[in-house]
């Protein structure tokens, strides 16, 4: 088992290395695939040696290795996080050799996946206050077809694919309906259409129940914590405004994580 997961956090990191180019290059409509990686100072292309993940940006000191500029720590980051976060849901899906099987371990590998785009969205979210296309509606259908996938290899606990398909119209409907709500109250905008696009994405990687009740509950509860937070530290000069997509992304894996051990204790009665 500890090969298993000495490979799970391999390629999490590795995972965490491609989302680091979706953060860095989605926001500006470029292509993720080409050109490979370079300094976006020096323009030099980045060296097979220096793209380990996490290693090369400790080896070279968080510099490049041609012209001495800065990396941001963001990237050791974001690597770490998602290495880290495939290893937690390895063990998580299979503690044991006992659970150790094809269903399994495709199941541990489509939702790292989902736990990449989730990652991802988060960080250009937080700066650029957008939600790609390709990480919330255009992943509507890589969803349904995942859970298809997965049922036909027998993994419990998955949805079905008419599960996926309603989780995605209910999904994207809820935050319609409280948006309308919201603004016949405010008479503004509470939240933009990438946050309902991105809800509907987690109904179709995650079903419609008990998932989207947990999933609003959570992000609404960590999210009104933060901007009460912001609104008291407001007249000190903190900056006020924050997006509603990261607190959906780790509602989503509160939700994947903690449901069925923790979440169904404290929330009965959203048991389905």
């Amino acid at each position: 088992m500890v090969a298993f997961q000495g490979l799970a956090l391999a390629m999490g990191l590795c995972a965490g290395s491609f989302a680091n180019v979706c953060i860095a290059r989605m926001p500006h409509d470029l292509s993720v695939v080409s050109p490979g990686s370079a300094c976006p100072a020096c323009g030099h292309p980045v060296r097979a040696r220096d793209n380990l993940p996490v290693l090369s940006w400790l080896l070279l000191r968080g510099k490049c290795r041609d012209c001495g500029t800065g990396i941001s720590v963001r990237y050791p980051a974001v690597e770490g996080l998602v290495g880290v976060l495939s290893l937690l849901w390895f063990r998580h899906l299979i503690p044991g050799p006992e659970a150790l099987n094809v269903a399994s371990l495709a199941t541990w590998a489509v939702y790292l996946v989902f736990l990449t785009m989730l990652v991802a969205t988060t960080f250009i979210d937080l700066r650029h206050y957008i939600i790609p296309d390709e990480f919330s509606i255009w992943a509507i259908p890589m969803g349904t077809c995942a859970v298809l996938l997965l049922g036909a290899l027998g993994q419990p606990g998955i949805p079905t694919w008419q599960e996926s398909l309603i989780g995605a119209v209910a999904g994207g409907g809820s935050l319609l309906l409280i948006m309308g709500a919201y603004w016949l109250i405010r008479r503004e905008e509470g939240m933009g259409f990438g946050d309902v696009k991105l809800l509907a994405m987690f109904g179709a990687w995650l079903g419609p129940l008990p998932a989207l009740p947990v999933i609003i509950l959570l992000s609404s509860i960590v999210g009104s914590v933060v901007g009460i937070g912001l609104m008291i530290g407001q007249n000190k000069g903190m900056k006020s405004q924050i997006p509603f997509g990261p607190f959906l992304a780790l509602g989503a894996m509160g939700y994947l994580f903690f449901w069925e051990e923790h979440l169904a204790r404290l929330l009965p009665g959203l048991v389905f």
